[in-house]
């Protein structure tokens, strides 16, 4: 796809939709940390269901920790991974209270060090936190760009360097969050709303179905 559309692409996620925000819901820096962790392999609405009343109790690292892994499955045992997922935060939390005085680290080579947070989790954190142009692909990024001719890669830290390489740098904020929800909403997997699609005109995917 070349620059010319690329833009109007994005012109229109704008028109459509000007500033998308993260559909995880969260009060602070851990907890936003914290649901990004559990979304791994998860939709947001079951971790939504989850953290209402997990973060009601354990909001912070320290409160994360006095749970512990047992109080804390109890929580979050209605989604998928929960033991591993339960594992990886308590040791995350103690981490971040040992190594980081209580303080979430805000920088990428330190996020991706702490169990549980891989780079998608971490450029979605940097992106929703502290407003920065990362753009993370996750199954729904990875699937809209190549099959809508952004890009044309087979891996996801392809499709990641591709897309920073071509997005022009006035979009890449919200880059990403177009992106997930066009392909949460619209540009599904199995069965794409071709119909329904504000960018269809501009779609590379030759089996649109209209």
């Amino acid at each position: 796809m070349d620059q010319e559309k690329i833009n109007l692409l994005f012109t229109k996620f704008k028109e459509y939709n000007p500033y998308p925000k993260i559909e995880l819901r969260y009060t602070n820096d851990f907890t936003l940390l914290v649901a990004i962790v559990l979304s791994a392999r998860t939709t947001d609405v079951s971790v939504n269901k989850i953290t209402n009343k997990l973060f009601e109790i354990a909001d912070s690292p320290g409160k994360m920790l006095n749970l512990g892994e047992k109080g804390l499955k109890s929580y979050i045992n209605t989604i998928g991974l929960y033991n591993s997922k339960s594992r990886n935060i308590i040791a995350l939390s103690e981490i971040i209270i040992n190594q980081y005085n209580s303080n979430v680290p805000l920088d990428f080579d330190t996020l991706i060090a702490l169990p549980g947070v891989g780079r998608k989790s971490a450029n979605v954190f940097l992106n929703t936190w502290l407003n920065l142009p990362t753009v993370a692909v996750d199954t729904h990024v990875f699937r809209v760009s190549n099959r809508m001719g952004l890009v044309k890669e087979d891996s996801v830290l392809k499709t990641e360097s591709a897309l920073l390489s071509i997005i022009p740098k006035k979009w890449l904020l919200y880059a990403h969050h177009w992106l997930v929800l066009h392909g949460r909403y619209i540009c599904k997997s199995r069965k794409p709303l071709c119909s329904q699609c504000i960018v269809q005109d501009l779609c590379e995917y030759k089996n649109k179905s209209l």
